[in-house]
């Protein structure tokens, strides 16, 4: 089993613009999850599709694994994290998605300050949620785990094994994908 990192998309009806929203799911392959895509999102009423998807083999010198559901909590985590910023001039809020492995809320979000993200969206008048800073704000945080599906959540554990050499690597697959399996 694998863990995917999904980006859906979809214009619900009362929307003018087509939303968007991040889903965790465990599966076999990304496809397998069109069920709980609709599920997750039942205002769009199956007129989802994804606009990129991943699946996360490796975070922070770490390897992500999906086992059968273990007993014993982890040490360390993989969280997601939504930045939001705005730069002068852009008449929209901007936006980056990062995985981070760590052992608390408070790490991931002192982490999240030195990103490349966080230092270039400051500027004067652009309140921050993190500290009271300028330029900046976590829109969500939170661990991976607690994203996904109860029945997902029921069934697996997420490990983190530690290997800096590791080879494997997070292909991103970015585009317009329609919800329909394909035939292989």
């Amino acid at each position: 089993m694998k863990l995917f990192y999904v980006i859906l998309g979809a214009t619900p009806k009362g929307r003018n613009t087509e939303q968007h929203d991040v889903f965790f799911g465990i599966a076999e392959n990304v496809y397998d999850l069109i069920k709980d895509f609709n599920e997750f999102w039942k205002e769009a009423k199956g007129k989802i599709h994804m606009d990129a998807y991943m699946e996360v083999n490796y975070i922070d010198g770490y390897e992500v694994k999906v086992v059968p559901k273990l007993a014993e909590k982890a040490e360390e985590n993989l969280y997601f994290m939504n930045l939001g910023g705005y730069k002068p001039g852009v008449f929209v809020e901007l936006h980056e998605q990062i995985l981070m492995v760590g052992k608390s809320l408070s790490e991931i979000t002192r982490r999240a300050k030195k990103t490349d993200f966080y230092k270039e969206m400051t500027f004067k008048n652009s309140e921050s949620h993190i500290d009271d800073k300028y330029g900046v704000d976590v829109d969500d945080l939170a661990k991976v785990t607690d994203l996904l599906p109860k029945k997902m959540k029921e069934k697996y554990s997420i490990i983190l094994e530690k290997n800096e050499n590791s080879t494997l690597e997070n292909e991103i697959n970015i585009g317009y994908f329609k919800l329909k399996k394909p035939k292989i």
